[in-house]
Parts: structure tokens; C-alpha cells; sequence
């Protein structure tokens, strides 16, 4: 057995030329106390200045920190820190009802389908295929049809957009592997998380397998990298794509426009081998 210990560090920065008022902000950045091998030891949330800050569940159950402030003067830092462990003991699940659900199962706004992709979908064929083997197939199918390419696609494109193109970074490759799986009667979730060695926020695919009682099986797949996802992933929310799951946004009043940094780290800080 293999057991990983993280640190997770984010960092959001936002500065404006002046007071901003009637800020309404929405984080989606805190992973789940449990999410199959991966426990989240502790986390903790900073905001400066000090503002209210709320946390919920979305419809997904991922867990949605809301900070509300009647006035910022200038600025507003948010950091989260987290401590993460991740093992090989035991096999992902998730409640079964969203083996069954339909919005993983149909085209959401940024994945829908059109002639190419329906097209790759039936090139890709996969009737009566083991799940596994069908979502392996198809996450290899766009890695080799598509480049890694900063620049050409924004948060806003489309599956359709970015197959198109032939190009895309890994939100893009994402939202494509989950088209093709909804088309061959796959549940996918689009994924965000981490991963050890990028530089940002890592987006893959999660490949929700028939029930066992009241858990079903999960198998994360990265098509950006053409592998099934290993203990270097950090899983933080799931969704029907990025829309769903996006890390940072929000609104304010003011008539300028503030200037956004971020930064993020992600370190091993205890690994343990055991027989």
C-alpha cells in the first residue's frame, strides 16, 4: 500500500482602482472531507479584509464557499490551505444515484455534441464494451486528435469548439471526452482538481460505473495526458462541466474593471510504502 500526504496552497488576488461595493463572490475550491482514497485531513479558508463568508453544498455536493461585503476598499486576498491524503487502500466510490443521473448523461451547455463529435462517436463504435474499456478508449481517441495549445480557447468554449479546432488545453480535452461518453451511454463528470507538476488548476474526467448496493465505482481518466488518473491527482469538485465547477466568480458594483492574480502549490509532505 502506498500512502500520500499534500499540502495544498491557492492563493486568489484581486485589486481594483478603488472601493468596490456589494461584492458577491462564489469559491469552489475546498475538496471534499472524503472522496473515495482521498481524505482532507484539515483546510482553512483566510479572507483579507475580514468579510463574511458562508459554506454550503451545491446540487453536486461539492463544497461552495460565498463571501458577501457591503464594501472593499481596494483589494481582496482569499487563501486556502489544505492538507490532503490520498492512498491506495481503497477503491473510489461514489453514491450510486449518480450512475443513473441524468445530467451526466446528457449534453450540458458546454458539451453538446455536434456532427463531428456525433461522428467520432460512432467511429469510436462501443456497444455492449466494458465501461472501463469504452472510457479508456475514447479518453486515448482525443488525446491523439487533439494538441495542447495555451491561448486558442477560453473558459467559454464549447466541446464542439475546441474539437473543431484541434486544439485546447485541458478544460477543452475534458469537455470533449465527456461529449463522446454521454454519446456512447457513459455518466461522465467533468473534474477539477490538482495535479503534481502544473502549473494551475488540472481538469479530467470522472467515469461513474454501475452500482454495487448503494456505491458505484468511479474511475478517473486525464485525457490531456492519455492516462487513467493516479495518486499525483487531487480531486476538489465534479460537475456537468466547467461552468458547474469554475474555482473563482463573482460580481461587484463599481465602474472599473480590478486586476486578478493567482497562485497555487501543491507539495508532498509524507509518502509511506508498505507491503
Amino acid at each position: 500500500m502506498v500512502r500520500v500526504s499534500y499540502n495544498l496552497q491557492q492563493r486568489f488576488r484581486y485589486d481594483y482602482p478603488g472601493p468596490i461595493r456589494d461584492l458577491h463572490h462564489r469559491l469552489v475550491v475546498a475538496p471534499p472531507r472524503i472522496h473515495g482514497d482521498q481524505v482532507r485531513i484539515a483546510d482553512r479558508l483566510l479572507v483579507t479584509p475580514d468579510v463574511s463568508v458562508r459554506w454550503d453544498r451545491d446540487v453536486f455536493d461539492n463544497a461552495v464557499a460565498t463571501i458577501d461585503a457591503a464594501f472593499i476598499p481596494d483589494a481582496i486576498q482569499i487563501d486556502y490551505e489544505a492538507v490532503i491524503e490520498r492512498s491506495t487502500a481503497q477503491v473510489p466510490t461514489v453514491p450510486a444515484r449518480w450512475y443513473a443521473d441524468s445530467r451526466f448523461r446528457g449534453p450540458s451547455t458546454l458539451t453538446v455534441p455536434d456532427r463531428r463529435l456525433r461522428a467520432a462517436a460512432e467511429e469510436l463504435g462501443g456497444d455492449g464494451a466494458e465501461i472501463y474499456a469504452l472510457a479508456a478508449r475514447i479518453g486515448n481517441f482525443v488525446f491523439d486528435r487533439m494538441r495542447y495549445v495555451s491561448g486558442v480557447t477560453t473558459v467559454a468554449t464549447t466541446a464542439a469548439e475546441a474539437f473543431a479546432h484541434g486544439a485546447g488545453v485541458c478544460q477543452d480535452y475534458a469537455h470533449i471526452m465527456i461529449a463522446l461518453c454521454r454519446l456512447r451511454g457513459l455518466a461522465a463528470r467533468y473534474v477539477s482538481g490538482h495535479m503534481l507538476g502544473e502549473g494551475g488548476t488540472h481538469a479530467w474526467v470522472e467515469i461513474v460505473g454501475e452500482p454495487v448496493g448503494t456505491l458505484s465505482p468511479v474511475w478517473g481518466f486525464d485525457p490531456t495526458h492519455r492516462r487513467a488518473t493516479t495518486l499525483s491527482y487531487v480531486f476538489v469538485a465534479a460537475g456537468r462541466d466547467f461552468a458547474d465547477v469554475t474555482p473563482t466568480s463573482g460580481r461587484f458594483v463599481a465602474p472599473y474593471h480590478g486586476e486578478f492574480s493567482t497562485s497555487r502549490s501543491v507539495d508532498v509532505v509524507n509518502a509511506e510504502y508498505a507491503a
